[in-house]
């Protein structure tokens, strides 16, 4: 059950926040093996001054197109696993919607299974 937040700066095209959480979701689906209808978002853009980054930070050349991903999962997917999520979302971001690799920030954050309730007051992945 991944919970992804996207951050941006505003853009031009009103479609553009939801067509990146699009790619995310496929490549999460094809990368990790999230189930179909596992897809749960936060897409948020934000104007000049709530949306802060280091433009070098590491020596990567980051622009204003930054989109930054935040991905809350289950533990337990393996260091492989995480490198073809990182590398099939910042590929499909480039290739689909000319997002530079530069410009493709991500952040996994991993929970215990028991971290999480969909509704009703229920832990239901809680043994």
């Amino acid at each position: 059950m991944p919970l992804v937040r996207v951050d941006i700066k505003k853009h031009q095209n009103p479609t553009f926040a939801k067509r990146v959480g699009e790619l995310i979701y496929a490549a999460m689906r094809s990368a990790i093996g999230v189930p179909e209808h596992d897809n749960f978002q936060i897409l948020a853009e934000h104007d000049e001054l709530h949306f802060i980054f280091d433009p070098v930070y590491l020596g990567i050349n980051r622009s204003d197109n930054l989109v930054i991903i935040q991905i809350s999962l289950n533990e337990g997917r393996t260091l492989e696993q995480k490198k073809l999520l990182y590398k099939t979302i910042a590929e499909s971001l480039n290739t689909e919607l000319a997002v530079r690799l530069e410009d493709v920030f991500i952040n996994l954050v991993e929970v215990k299974k028991e971290n999480w309730s969909f509704g009703n007051g229920v832990a239901q992945y809680a043994s």
